[in-house]
């Protein structure tokens, strides 16, 4: 019994049955096509991060979207799966050595971040993909004009 518990929790998530589908074969994490895409989509949402504040919803989830061609769930969940980790620490770092990290409004955000992640989970979740696809489109041309008219 235990042998085969072990083996389910290692099953890839490609292989098991999911509410919406498995992806497409060359999408599975472990495909020797998508090691490199990966690193390079993880780098460059690192760099933005550090220079903007940025990576896992403007970076990550598109990136996965057209290169890995995840649906919009599995894009998102695997983009906070790899912000689990302390990610932004050698940026938070960089920025509180010159001076420009405010920790209480950090820690305050992150509380915040910790709700609604969960939140907006369960949400993405219950909405048909293709309605997930254009709500992040909306929101990104409505951040766009936002910061164009400021």
């Amino acid at each position: 019994m235990q042998g085969r518990r072990c083996a389910a929790l290692r099953t890839p998530p490609a292989a098991r049955p999911a509410a919406h589908g498995p992806p497409p074969p060359a999408s599975h994490p472990h495909s020797p096509f998508l090691v490199i895409p990966f690193l390079i989509i993880g780098l460059g949402a690192g760099v933005l991060s550090g220079l903007f504040g940025i990576g896992g919803g403007i970076v990550i989830v598109p990136a996965l979207l057209f290169f890995a061609k995840y649906q919009p769930q599995m894009a998102t969940g695997t983009s906070l799966g790899a912000l689990l980790l302390p990610v932004g620490a050698l940026g938070a770092w960089q920025y509180w050595k010159a001076g420009d990290l405010e920790w209480r409004a950090s820690l305050l955000i992150a509380i915040g971040l910790f709700f609604g992640a969960y939140v907006g989970a369960r949400v993405a979740q219950q909405l048909p993909a293709p309605v997930l696809k254009k709500a992040f489109a909306v929101f990104l041309v409505l951040v766009a004009i936002q910061l164009w008219r400021k």
